[in-house]
């Protein structure tokens, strides 16, 4: 019931909030412009929709919280309001890559050397299991950086952040419903009804943006969603849940963000330009140079990731090092092909 509350609260907060919002961002002005360096909108649109999902996630997950035993959640919501500020800075008067990164590394540390959100294990990928102290530590924090820009960097495309994190919330949600960890799943379920508000609003045509106020604060709740799931207690999972690698699991959920941040920063800095630079090499701007809109690029990438669960799911039987080579290597494949069909030119609209 209290799991039910928690993501129809967020939904109906974000659903009843957002047209007031957009009202005043157009009062005072407060668009994202275009620009012909990475946006693909063609017209002045009001941002900073993080605001609503930042509100309906914490009231949401509060609210419903299930105990008086606070947990790793006395970490969190500060992290959360630290990168919602930087976010709203941000998405208002810009802010410098690198006080950015600091910002991040901020909340990292602040979550694994004080929460303890830390990945301790690769659980057999490539034979490896247990990892030293310092290389749970260094490991955990680069995922939490990559994890939180992964999110700010996919933000490209009518409700594409949104969807996907839509999606990533919803299958942690199920996942830790299923292995009986309730707070792990308001807070995925709140976060995921707080995302599906939002695309009513955010869905092509977009009526507003998220700007970085909500994909920060996205990619850090999924990244501690994502953290704790693969350090779940395999004890404590049901049987039929053992099989299926968490790791695997977790990796097939993000595949989208992770693959499109780590391609774009390898790519621009063999161009040698700065990782964090401004361009149109995404993989969903290479979807739209194939004539696809806004609305079906979103739903082509949407297809191609919960495909990518289905199979992290479904493939069980083999071990842990032979499924990560089959999923790299079909998703790798996949991108390969998109980037060899020819394209004809002015194809973005």
């Amino acid at each position: 019931m209290v799991v039910a509350l928690s993501i129809l609260t967020s939904f109906f907060i974000v659903l009843f909030t957002t047209s007031s919002f957009i009202k005043v961002a157009q009062l005072k002005r407060l668009f994202d412009e275009p620009s012909e360096a990475r946006k693909v909108h063609t017209k002045a649109t009001p941002s900073m929709g993080g605001v609503m999902i930042f509100a309906a996630t914490i009231f949401s997950f509060m609210i419903c919280y299930p105990s008086e035993d606070i947990g790793y959640i006395k970490y969190l919501i500060p992290s959360i309001i630290v990168i919602f500020f930087i976010g709203i800075k941000d998405d208002i008067i810009g802010t410098a890559a690198v006080k950015k990164l600091i910002g991040h590394l901020l909340v990292a540390f602040i979550m694994v050397l004080m929460a303890d959100i830390k990945i301790t294990s690769l659980y057999g990928i490539f034979e490896i299991r247990e990892l030293p102290e310092w290389a749970s530590i260094s490991l955990s924090i680069f995922t939490f950086v990559v994890i939180i820009n992964s999110f700010n960097i996919i933000d490209g495309v009518d409700g594409l952040a949104a969807g996907v994190g839509f999606v990533a919330s919803v299958a942690f949600g199920i996942w830790f419903l299923m292995i009986g960890s309730t707070v792990d799943a308001i807070i995925s379920l709140a976060l995921a009804g707080a995302l599906l508000g939002f695309l009513r609003f955010n869905f092509y045509p977009a009526k507003i943006f998220m700007g970085d106020s909500g994909s920060l604060i996205v990619g850090l709740i999924i990244c501690v969603l994502a953290i704790r799931l693969i350090e779940y207690d395999i004890a404590a999972i049901p049987s039929n849940m053992k099989k299926i690698s968490k790791p695997i699991f977790v990796m097939a959920v993000l595949v989208y963000p992770l693959l499109d941040t780590l391609r774009i920063f390898l790519y621009r800095m063999i161009k040698g330009t700065s990782p964090f630079a401004a361009d149109r090499n995404h993989i969903h701007h290479r979807l739209m140079k194939l004539r696809l809109n806004h609305a079906q690029t979103v739903l082509v990438i949407l297809t191609f990731n919960m495909g990518t669960i289905l199979f992290a799911v479904l493939i069980k039987e083999f071990n842990t090092s032979l499924t990560f080579i089959s999923l790299a290597g079909i998703v790798l494949a996949l991108v390969g092909v998109l980037f060899l069909v020819p394209v004809r030119k002015k194809s973005i609209e």
